[in-house]
C-alpha cells in the first residue's frame, strides 16, 4: 500500500527542515521545506497540511499539490509555498523507490548526464576575493556567485561604485576567460544604483546579475534589464508560476526558484515549462541541504532549459553540519570538474541517515536571517 501513514518533521543544523513522510507499506520519503529563518513556522504549516495526506495514497502527487494548494482561501506565500515543497518533494521520493526509479526518470527521463555546479564565495575587499576564488577553483568548480556589495545607500558614491567594480575586477582576474562569475545584487540596490552599476561591470563579462531589485518591485526588473547586455536573473523570492511570469515578460534571461520555497517538484517544472517559452534558463537558488539539492538536480536532469546549479557545500552559513553530513552516501552528490553526475539511485538518489537527523533535530536551531538598512540608515533591507 502506497497510503500515507504519518508525516515526521525535524529542524536540523545549520538551518534546514527536513520533512519524513511514511507509508503504510514503510516506503519512506524525504524532503526539505527550509524557509531561511521561518522554518519553525513553516513546521507548523506543514503540520496542518499533513491533516490533508494522512491516509492518502501517496502516488497521487499532482492531486496532492493542487489540494494543498488551493484547497484553502488563503493561498501562497513563502510559508505555505515552502511547506507544500519540502511534502512535495518527500511524494516524488516515495514514487520513485515505488517504482524503483531516479525522479528524473519519471519525469520524462534525461536530457543530460551531467549537470554544472557552482558555489558562493564572500570577501569584502578585492584581495580576499582572490583568495577565496583561488580556494574555490581548488574544488574543481569552474563557476561562482559573489555579493556585488555590503551595505549600499539608496543612491550611492563614486566609492560604492568604485568598491563594486574593484571586486568584479579581482574576480575575472582570477578566474580568467575559462570560468564564470556571478554577481548578485541580493535586493540590496535600488533601482536607480543598480542601472549605474550594471554597464560598470559589463567590460568583466559576469555570468548574469542576480536579483538587482527586490522582489515586490518586480514591475521595475524590465528598466534594469533594458540598461545592461549582461543576462539578468531573479526569483529565489518568488513563489508560484503568475510570479514568474511578469519577469519573464520582462526579459530576465535565467530564473531562480528554490525547490524548497516555490512548491517543489511539481510547480518548480511547470515554471521551468513556462521560462522555456520565454528563452529562459533555469538556475535554481539553493544554499540549503541535501535533500533540496538532490530535488533541485533530478529536475534538472529532466528539464531541456537548465543552466546550472547552486550548491552550499562549505558556505558560511554551515555551522554545526555540512550539507553531506546528513548523508549515509556522500558519493551521489559530490562534484568532479565541477560538474555533478546523474543521480541513479531511486527517488531523489540519495540516501539520508536518519539516525542523524534525528539527533540533529534534538538539538534544533533557531537560525535567523540578519535585519540590514541601507548605508544611510533607510529602510530595512536584505
Amino acid at each position: 500500500m502506497t497510503k500515507i501513514a504519518r508525516v515526521e518533521t525535524f529542524l536540523v543544523a545549520p538551518r534546514w527542515l527536513f520533512v519524513r513522510v511514511e507509508t503504510e507499506s514503510g516506503i519512506v520519503g524525504w524532503g526539505e521545506a527550509t524557509c531561511e529563518g521561518r522554518s519553525e513556522t513553516v513546521r507548523t504549516a506543514v503540520e496542518q497540511l499533513s491533516e490533508l495526506l494522512v491516509g492518502r495514497d501517496a502516488l497521487r502527487i499532482e492531486d496532492h499539490w493542487q489540494v494543498m494548494t488551493k484547497g484553502s482561501f488563503y493561498r501562497g506565500g513563502p510559508i505555505l509555498a515552502s511547506a507544500v515543497a519540502g511534502l512535495d518533494q518527500a511524494l516524488w521520493d516515495i514514487a520513485g523507490k515505488r517504482y524503483g526509479a531516479p525522479v528524473h526518470q519519471l519525469l520524462g527521463g534525461p536530457v543530460r548526464d551531467r549537470i554544472r555546479v557552482y558555489g558562493w564565495v564572500g570577501g569584502d575587499e578585492p584581495n580576499e576575493v582572490r583568495d577565496q576564488i583561488s580556494a574555490a577553483i581548488e574544488t574543481g568548480l569552474t563557476a561562482v556567485k559573489m555579493n556585488a556589495s555590503g551595505r549600499m545607500s539608496a543612491v550611492a558614491s563614486v566609492a560604492e561604485l568604485d568598491g563594486v567594480v574593484q571586486r568584479v575586477a579581482a574576480a575575472r582576474e582570477v578566474l580568467g576567460d575559462e570560468r564564470d562569475v556571478a554577481v548578485d545584487f541580493h535586493g540590496r540596490f535600488t533601482l536607480a544604483t543598480a542601472r549605474r552599476v550594471a554597464p560598470l561591470l559589463e567590460p568583466y563579462r559576469p555570468f548574469f546579475l542576480e536579483e538587482p531589485v527586490v522582489p515586490e518591485n518586480s514591475h521595475l526588473i524590465g528598466e534594469f534589464v533594458r540598461s545592461t547586455t549582461t543576462p539578468v536573473s531573479t526569483g529565489e523570492r518568488l513563489y508560484n508560476r503568475q510570479e514568474f511570469l511578469p519577469v519573464l515578460q520582462a526579459g530576465i534571461a535565467v530564473a531562480q526558484p528554490d525547490l524548497s520555497h516555490a512548491g517543489g517538484i511539481t510547480e518548480v517544472r511547470k515554471i521551468a515549462a513556462l521560462a522555456e517559452v520565454y528563452d529562459v534558463q533555469l538556475a535554481p537558488h539553493c544554499p540549503l541541504g541535501p535533500i533540496a539539492l538532490a530535488a533541485c538536480l533530478q529536475v534538472g536532469f529532466a528539464t531541456p532549459n537548465y543552466l546550472i546549479q547552486e550548491q552550499s557545500i562549505g558556505i558560511h552559513y554551515n555551522l554545526g553540519a555540512e550539507v553531506l553530513d546528513y548523508c549515509l552516501d556522500k558519493a551521489p552528490l559530490t562534484f568532479v570538474d565541477g560538474y555533478v553526475e546523474r543521480l541513479t539511485g531511486p527517488g531523489l538518489g540519495i540516501e539520508i541517515d536518519e539516525h542523524a537527523v534525528r539527533t540533529a533535530d534534538k538539538r534544533g536551531h533557531a537560525w535567523r536571517s540578519p535585519t540590514w538598512r541601507h548605508a544611510d540608515g533607510s529602510y530595512a533591507e536584505w
